[in-house]
């Protein structure tokens, strides 16, 4: 016969809504008497049904992460963080894309996550998409990874700071024609983007130096993006003798454009990206490193502690640091 509940309360001598409150991690439960109860669950091989718990404290067990993508490098590895987190709390992940790989929008989050999750996790939308406001409206407990949005807890870097930081490395070594692979012509949605092309902005007005329009080229955050985007960088009149790529992944696009056109990154035109992607050492880029993993672990902690304790104090927001990396893509400008 199974081990029931009933059985472990026996064995430890208390009630069977004792048990359950200390296997479920509920207060009011004397510390010593927590631990011999978990200790004879143990001896019995006994888990709490989750579907029961799940019932008898009103929750779903669920943290639903809304995010624009999922393939791409940096929003996998923000999952990856958030994943580390809420499987050790023993919460199931529920993920909503709000667009296709295509770009295509899809149903808004925020009438499909009624009733179904705890709280939710909000990667990278813009503060004014009005999906981040339905999101929000919800009243459920929230986090951003980001973003930021007053009231609510958040993961960040200052992608200003990273723009800046990755422009002026190159302006450090002598380069003054300097060109910017962007995501995309319109306006975009993000903050990082726009973010990262105000730091390139002010450390170019910073150096005296001229912001060429015709050496901006839009890579749309993808490989192949970034491969066409500096391809049409080398065809202009005087292409740039140093690229900025505003993520990693554009970066080893405009790199495979380079070697096509039998260039060679750093020594004919130095590039350098964002983000610390994993392939980024051994494709020798330089770029402005961001601790990914980390800023989805910082998120889904706000939430779970927001999660235990409705009444705690807010989590502040979070900003992590940036470091640059320096390698072979880089060189100094030689005539």
């Amino acid at each position: 016969m199974p081990i029931t509940i009933k059985d472990v309360a026996e064995a430890a001598g208390v009630s069977t809504a004792t048990v359950s409150r200390a296997l479920r991690g509920l207060p009011n439960v004397d510390a010593g008497t927590r631990e011999r109860i978990q200790k004879v669950a143990d001896e019995l091989d006994y888990v709490i049904s989750p579907s029961a718990s799940r019932l008898a404290s009103g929750r779903t067990g669920s943290i639903a992460v809304v995010t624009p993508y999922i393939a791409r490098w940096y929003f996998s590895t923000v999952l990856s963080g958030v994943e580390s987190v809420l499987q050790g709390a023993g919460m199931d992940l529920l993920l909503m894309s709000t667009s296709t790989p295509e770009g295509h929008h899809r149903l808004p989050p925020a009438p499909r996550l009624r009733r179904r999750v705890d709280g939710v996790i909000v990667i990278a939308l813009s503060p004014e998409d009005p999906q981040l406001r339905d999101v929000l409206d919800l009243g459920l407990p929230t986090s951003l990874i980001g973003l930021t949005h007053e009231g609510v807890p958040s993961a960040t870097i200052n992608d200003v700071e990273a723009g800046q930081t990755a422009t002026q490395h190159l302006i450090n070594l002598g380069h003054e024609r300097i060109g910017v692979i962007t995501g995309a012509p319109v306006g975009s949605p993000f903050t990082a983007e726009n973010d990262r092309h105000k730091g390139f902005q002010a450390a170019m007005e910073h150096a005296g130096l001229e912001i060429d329009p015709m050496l901006e080229s839009y890579g749309y955050f993808t490989i192949p993006g970034g491969e066409q985007a500096m391809t049409a960088l080398l065809t202009q009149r005087k292409p740039p003798t140093a690229v900025f790529a505003m993520s990693d992944e554009m970066a080893f696009g405009a790199m495979r454009a380079l070697r096509s056109h039998h260039l060679v990154p750093g020594r004919d035109i130095s590039i350098v990206g964002v983000d610390g992607h994993d392939m980024s050492e051994l494709l020798d880029l330089t770029t402005v490193a961001q601790p990914v993993a980390d800023l989805g672990r910082i998120a889904a902690e706000a939430l779970l502690l927001e999660l235990r304790d409705p009444n705690a104090a807010r989590p502040e927001d979070v900003n992590l640091p940036t470091r640059l990396v320096v390698r072979g893509s880089t060189k100094p400008f030689s005539a």
